[in-house]
């Protein structure tokens, strides 16, 4: 029962996430997490593997779609993603050798909760904001180190703030920052998966798990390629609104639990 539930969070969260731009492990961590099935260490390494996978197929599919990659912009972000998504498994690594798995998973939700509500916030005030399109390499080199050190650390992808700064910074609309998004995540996650390898810092998983993971990952990426051709703008962006809402609920959850009902 618990890797069946593993494997419909993660197409689910897939499938949503990738036609978001979220790429579905800003979902499935929390969740995970709230449900208790493994420890937190080793649902974050899970998450990014699954995440990777998404990503990959996600692009893959997406080819002819309509939408385009803005190399130009994206490549420098990318690049800055992965280099960020090396000192974000080494900040992990860090708080981990310090302290117990609530502590790490309280952090990382807390994390999360703070920044989804930020990003909650512009989403709404973004029609009133103004947005930019910035072209200075090293402004999106810096900015995507940021972005690679906060999802590597959280395990989670990308996640709303990947698409929010996409908005911000670069005035693209929800489809193509959804794929620029998904992009950058598959440069972070590459990074910080590398990281765990090389470093021998993997944490004990069973192989029938990462399989179903992987899996849901794959075909919630399948799933949300015909979603996405389904859906314009407008209703890419309520999806991610309905997403960051969820995420707020999770995280609130968690962090209640991880503080004090978590044994």
């Amino acid at each position: 029962m618990t890797e069946l539930v593993m494997l419909l969070v993660c197409l689910i969260a897939s499938g949503l996430g990738s036609v978001a731009g979220f790429g579905g492990g800003v979902i499935i961590k929390p969740v995970l997490d709230a449900l208790n099935v493994l420890p937190v260490s080793t649902i974050s390494f899970l998450s990014g593997c699954t995440v990777l996978a998404m990503s990959v197929v996600s692009l893959l599919k997406s080819r002819g779609n309509g939408v385009k990659l803005q190399i130009r912009t994206t490549m420098p972000l990318a690049a800055g993603a992965a280099v960020g998504g090396l000192i974000g498994k080494w900040l992990f690594e860090l708080i981990k050798s310090s302290a117990d798995e609530n502590v790490l998973g309280l952090c990382q939700s807390a994390l999360l909760l703070a920044l989804t509500v930020l990003v909650w916030i512009y989403t709404v005030k973004r029609d009133c904001l103004p947005s930019y399109r910035l072209e200075n390499l090293q402004v999106c080199g810096l900015a995507g180190l940021g972005l690679g050190m906060v999802s590597s650390f959280l395990g989670i992808g990308g996640g709303p703030m990947n698409v929010a700064l996409l908005f911000l910074l670069f005035s693209m609309d929800a489809k193509t920052a959804a794929k620029n998004s998904i992009f950058i995540i598959l440069f972070s996650q590459a990074a910080s998966l590398a990281s765990a390898l090389c470093q021998q810092n993997v944490p004990y998983f069973a192989w029938h798990q990462l399989t179903l993971m992987v899996a849901g990952g794959v075909g919630g990426a399948l799933l949300g390629a015909a979603m996405s051709r389904r859906m314009d703008n407008r209703a890419v962006e309520r999806l991610l609104m309905a997403l960051m809402l969820i995420i707020l609920i999770v995280n609130g959850y968690n962090i209640f639990h991880f503080a004090f009902g978590r044994g």
